[in-house]
């Protein structure tokens, strides 16, 4: 298994590649990995809450299914250890789609026999991503008045985990008139 490349290598926007074809010759991915994500709805998806907080993106950028998944399971456990199972809803509001790809180039004694360098250049399949606009939300996090300071830190948690600057918003409910 190649080692993980740094966020950065992904991070940019590039040209969207998600085609899969049922026809061999047209199928350029071969093969599509399993996203990492391993849910997307956590706590009590039922309950009706008061607050909403939303982890928006500041910049446009690629984020990969690994980085999600890690930002995911760090909020969760957090939420899971201060508020109990039943006390706030989780979601992620992205999905990996884009396939990225890598052509490595090999370097050293004997690489012109094995690379073909940029002559076929389309690359294996090394993960997904989600691509992001600026300002839209990554996480929403939706609990009671008493539990906004938990869940703003369990944002701050996920945001850690993330290769972009984000913000979050606090969305309260409109009085009653």
């Amino acid at each position: 298994m190649a080692k993980l490349l740094r966020a950065v290598t992904w991070r940019r926007l590039e040209r969207p590649y998600t085609r899969k074809s049922k026809y061999r010759k047209k199928n350029f991915v071969r093969s599509v990995p399993n996203s990492k994500i391993v849910k997307y709805n956590m706590g009590d998806l039922k309950q009706e809450f008061t607050h909403t907080l939303l982890l928006r993106s500041k910049q446009d950028l690629q984020v990969r299914h690994n980085a999600l998944e890690s930002a995911r399971q760090s909020s969760n456990r957090y939420l899971e250890k201060k508020l109990g199972r039943i006390n706030f809803r989780l979601l992620i509001r992205v999905y990996p789609h884009h396939i990225l790809r890598n052509n490595p180039l090999a370097a050293g004694a004997g690489a012109d026999r094995m690379s073909t360098g940029m002559a076929r250049s389309f690359g294996k399949v090394v993960g997904l991503a989600a691509r992001v606009k600026e300002g839209q939300p990554l996480f929403e996090v939706c609990v009671n008045k008493q539990h906004v300071k938990e869940a703003k830190a369990a944002l701050v948690r996920a945001k850690n985990k993330l290769p972009c600057s984000c913000s979050i918003e606090v969305i309260e409910p409109e009085k009653a008139k």
